[in-house]
């Protein structure tokens, strides 16, 4: 069955992102979606960037923008309110206050930071010659791990995130994955195919096969996003989304409505 919605997409609110949400919205009625789901960048509680994430401030503006299309296109698409949320460590609580603070379909969490390091972040890149990749890698599946056992989310984004500079492990990370997917399955963690790789260095979509494999094995439920940052990307790839997830053992994927699964779907 064709996916019926994308459900990681963005607003200029996050600072690195262009296109008023009516025109996301009008995208994903052209791709013949019947959902899509924005889940933009919620605010850092740890510091602020503008070029990377709203503002506290701007948080009641964007509830309003997307319900703004909500109710605007109502008749041509269902739209539901998501947001991507970083898991900082030490910023646990801080973290469960804001997301209570609004009634989102749903939450995507998210590492982007070790430490202040934002890894993905092309401005801080140079920072990679630097480090031991391995452990890099390492380090990063752990934070997925307490990610999962944190239960902030209902979905983990892009979780090979570290590869988007194509930096890759010698060292065989089947362990970690493993681990992280039992970690996913305890908590009842979903992961996300992220068809935005594919448009970056890595040139594969989060996660790879092999890893993908893991966590069908493990019993992970899966959701689709193209992490779109652009109005035209949304529901980019999708198509080959559906056959990785197929490699993978997915027979099927769910989807959120206030933040719990709202029903499954075959694939």
């Amino acid at each position: 069955m064709k996916i019926i919605g994308d459900y990681h997409t963005h607003t200029p609110l996050c600072g690195h992102a262009v296109g008023l949400p009516s025109q996301y919205v009008e995208h994903a009625i052209t791709m013949g979606l019947k959902e899509i789901g924005f889940s933009d960048h919620a605010p850092l509680l740890s510091h602020c960037d503008p070029k990377i994430t709203m503002n506290r401030e701007q948080l009641p503006l964007y509830y309003e923008m997307i319900e703004d299309v909500r109710q605007r296109y109502a008749k041509k698409i269902k739209v539901k309110i998501g947001v991507e949320a970083d898991f900082l460590p030490g910023f646990e609580e801080r973290t469960k206050e804001l997301l209570k603070s609004y009634h989102f379909d749903y939450v995507l969490g998210s590492v982007h930071f070790m430490g202040r390091w934002g890894f993905d972040d092309p401005a801080e890149r140079e920072k990679w010659t630097s480090k031991d990749i391995n452990r890099v890698y390492r380090d990063y599946f752990d934070l997925l791990r307490r990610s999962a056992r944190s239960k902030l989310f209902d979905v983990m984004a892009h979780v090979d995130l570290v590869k988007k500079f194509n930096n890759r492990p010698t060292e065989d990370m089947t362990g970690e994955v493993q681990k992280t997917a039992k970690a996913f399955k305890d908590s009842g963690m979903v992961v996300e195919i992220n068809t935005s790789g594919l448009r970056k260095p890595c040139k594969e979509m989060y996660p790879s096969l092999p890893y993908l494999k893991i966590y069908c094995q493990a019993g992970v439920a899966l959701t689709f996003g193209s992490d779109a940052h652009l109005p035209g990307h949304v529901g980019k790839d999708f198509d080959k989304g559906v056959i990785l997830a197929r490699q993978a053992g997915y027979k099927e994927y769910v989807v959120f409505k206030r933040r719990r699964i709202e029903k499954r779907i075959k694939i």
